[in-house]
Formats: structure tokens, C-alpha cells, sequence
């Protein structure tokens, strides 16, 4: 072959290849080529007007509220779990959605672990042969069992809590012994600091709250001082007739408005303990976790025709994690009294009840305090306890659904160390 003959072939093949890649590139543009994945929009189906569910149509607007962009703020999976590639889609075969609260995503539920926990929370107050708190101490210096299985501590502090603390007075006291109570008040709002929160209860035959929760302030000062005001039940037997009964004026032992003496009988005389320290306890279940709850009593410790029983009462404040401490006044100070009170004489009622509040939750012991100087140095004293003391922690093995009493021991492994905490608790029931 010439060179002029190899020239001209090679110019034909040229233009050949010119006019084939032309008119490929017009047929390309004439193809329906799928776009690429979007991060915003779910991928189209891989036939052209095809949908992968036959009942479910591919909708025109590519804004749908069918497609859901990602959320760069949702939660990483931890170990274990597996991250969805992309948000489901909506469509007509899936539930609707459930109602949620406002701000809530549902997409938490794919990262949401449900494990049943029951964490108890027990406070330990730990003194020595002086009666004095015993600091200092460590996590390895105790154990904890329930049911007397040993349980291992998850959670340990020394540091003293602010109270959500419920003052209880009693009323049905005598009134000279509601009278030395009154002048002690300026020693109770003392007792309290500035971090904790306190409401006053009053009872005798009915339970009223003088005060709702809130900061020892000049509205605590102001409700003190107008319980000074109150008094308690005649220093005696009540009065039935004379010049001071109930049946008015009388000349010669003769009513004046009848010519018929009327006979008066006493009432029915009540001192609901039990109802008070429900009121209270019901009270508190509902003030913040971070704080340590306890019920105040200042009373002789006398229980008479309460509705509620000890039983359910105590239930109420060993679900909720609740101390009970008492300042024992008037008959209650008296020396052997506890021991008498155990007789239950009719119509006079208990006396031994508030010792077992006391020592069921955890509160140690009720003081006794007969004049004023001793009631004031017991405020101090008594807040003092609840305040500062130890606080355990761990996660109970028993089945979370059973609502139970679960008893709890308390062991120090140092000896001539007396240990205060609550003897048990039923548990919460489970949830999220």
C-alpha cells in the first residue's frame, strides 16, 4: 500500500469514529439515568416507574413528608447495639405513629435498652460508745445484705444531703407541755439551714398543714409564731357541769333559760399519730430524689383512733425511702414511761409507736427532752443526724417485678460501733 493510499484510510477511520461518539452522546442524553443516593431522600426503585411495594406509590413531590432527613444530633449507638443505615419510611403497611410528649424524638426508642434496675439507696448513721457520729469511715468498712444475701456497693458518700424535713407538732399534748414547745420554736427554725426545705403538720383529733414545703425564711418565722398562739388540751379531766360546764348560766344549780339540767358527757377524745406521719409521708414522696427525706415529730407519743394503721404507714415511708426521728416531751421524757405505754390501756391508746417508727426507718432514736433547754439542744442534735451520715448504694438481684418487703442488714467491721439504717423496703414499681 502507498503512503497517499494509507493516509486516506486513516482519514476515513477519523471521521467514522467522529460521527459513531457523536451519536452515542446524543442517545446517552436520551436515557432516564437514575440520580445518584441522596442523604436526604430514600433511593428511587431500580426500575424506572416501578415501586417496590405494589401498594405504595412513589409520590411527585420529592419534598414529601415521607422522606426524613438524618439527624446529625442523634444518639451514637454504644456497643452491642446496631445503627440503622438510614430512617425508615413511612408508608401505608406500617402502625400509625404513637403520641408522644412535645420535644421528644421516637427515633431514642431504636437506641432505648429496657432493663428492669431496682437501685436502693440506703443512709447509715454510724456512733460509738459516747453516742457521738463516728466519721471517717470507708466503703470497705461495710456491708450490706438483703435477705441475707451480701449485696455489692455501687455507691458510697459522706457528704451531708440538704432535707426535705416534715415537722410534726402534736397539739393534743397537754397544754403545759405545749406551752414549753412554743418557746423552743426560735431553736427549731435554727436547727435547719438555708439549703433545706421545711412544712409544718399540727394534729391532735385532725391533721392540718400549717405550711407547705419551702426555704427556712421570715414565712417559717411567721407561721412559728403564729402556732405560740395555740394551746393544747385542758391540764385535767374536762369539765361536765359547774359554773364553767357547758350548759350556761345556772342560779341555785338551776339553768336559767330550762327548769331541766342538761347532761353532758365528754367527747370522744383522738390523737391520730398514724394519720399525721401519713399526711407527711405522702407529702414528701412527691419532693426531688436529691434530697433526704425526714419526718420531725415533736409529741408524747400517745396513738389513739388514727385511721391508718402502723402497718400501711410504715409501708408508705419505707417505699419512699423516708426517716422518722421524735423528740419524746412531757410524759414521753419520764423514765420507764415506754415501758408502760406497752400495757395499751383502754381508751388511752398507744404509746410505744413513735420508738418503732423511729427504729424501723432508720432514725435511731427518739429523744427525750423534758424542760426547754434540753428540747432546744435536741433540735440541733436530731436535724444534725439526719444530715450527716453515710450513704450506700446498690442494685438488688431480686425480681424487680415482686413488690415485696425485702429486709436489709447493715454491718460494720469495726467493733463497739453502733449502726442506725432503715431494717428494709418494698420496692418501686418497675419502670422505664
Amino acid at each position: 500500500m502507498t503512503r497517499k493510499s494509507w493516509w486516506k484510510l486513516s482519514g476515513m477511520a477519523l471521521v467514522l469514529g467522529l460521527t459513531w461518539a457523536s451519536w452515542a452522546q446524543e442517545q446517552e442524553k436520551k436515557q432516564d439515568i437514575p440520580d445518584a443516593p441522596s442523604v436526604v431522600q430514600p433511593p428511587p426503585p431500580a426500575f424506572p416507574g416501578a415501586s417496590p411495594n405494589p401498594s405504595v406509590s412513589r409520590p411527585a413531590n420529592p419534598d414529601s413528608s415521607t422522606s426524613q432527613p438524618l439527624d446529625p444530633t442523634a444518639p451514637i449507638p454504644t456497643e452491642g447495639e446496631q445503627a440503622p443505615a438510614m430512617p425508615p419510611v413511612k408508608d401505608a403497611s406500617q402502625p400509625a405513629e404513637v403520641n408522644r410528649e412535645p420535644g421528644v424524638d421516637a427515633r431514642d426508642d431504636l437506641y432505648r435498652i429496657v432493663r428492669p434496675v431496682n437501685f436502693v439507696l440506703v443512709p447509715v448513721m454510724v456512733k460509738d460508745d459516747n453516742d457521738h457520729l463516728v466519721s471517717g469511715l470507708l466503703p470497705k468498712d461495710f456491708s450490706v445484705f438483703e435477705d441475707g444475701a451480701p449485696q455489692k456497693l455501687t455507691f458510697f458518700t459522706s457528704d451531708p444531703f440538704p432535707l426535705s424535713a416534715a415537722v410534726i407538732l402534736d397539739l393534743g399534748m397537754p397544754d403545759v407541755a405545749v406551752q414549753k414547745v412554743n418557746k423552743t420554736f426560735s431553736a427549731l427554725e435554727g436547727a435547719f439551714s438555708q439549703f433545706d426545705e421545711v412544712s409544718i403538720y399540727t394534729y391532735s383529733s385532725a391533721v392540718s398543714q400549717a405550711k407547705d414545703f419551702g426555704a427556712a425564711n421570715q414565712r417559717l418565722t411567721a407561721v412559728l409564731n403564729d402556732l405560740k398562739t395555740k394551746t393544747g388540751r385542758n391540764n385535767g379531766p374536762p369539765v361536765t357541769s359547774g359554773p364553767l360546764g357547758p350548759q350556761g348560766p345556772v342560779v341555785n344549780g338551776v339553768p336559767i333559760d330550762t327548769r331541766v339540767s342538761p347532761v353532758s358527757t365528754p367527747g370522744k377524745e383522738s390523737h391520730v399519730l398514724n394519720d399525721a406521719i401519713l399526711q407527711a409521708a405522702l407529702d414528701l414522696s412527691k419532693r426531688e430524689k436529691a434530697r433526704r427525706k425526714i419526718i420531725f415529730i415533736i409529741s408524747d407519743g400517745r396513738e389513739y383512733r388514727s385511721k391508718a394503721s402502723y402497718r400501711d404507714v410504715l409501708k408508705v415511708l419505707l417505699t419512699n425511702g423516708i426517716t422518722v426521728y421524735g423528740v419524746g416531751v412531757e410524759g414521753a421524757a419520764i423514765p420507764g414511761y415506754s415501758k408502760l405505754q406497752k400495757l395499751h390501756l383502754p381508751r388511752f391508746g398507744t404509746g410505744d409507736i413513735l420508738p418503732k417508727y423511729v427504729a424501723a426507718t432508720g432514725g435511731g432514736e427518739v429523744f427525750t427532752a423534758f424542760s426547754q433547754d434540753v428540747i432546744e439542744s435536741v433540735y440541733a442534735r436530731a436535724i444534725g443526724d439526719a444530715r450527716n451520715q453515710y450513704t450506700l448504694g446498690y442494685v438488688a438481684h431480686a425480681v424487680p417485678s415482686s413488690s415485696a418487703y425485702r429486709e436489709i442488714e447493715v454491718r460494720v467491721g469495726r467493733p463497739f460501733l453502733k449502726v442506725y439504717a432503715k431494717s428494709g423496703y418494698y420496692p418501686l414499681p418497675a419502670g422505664r
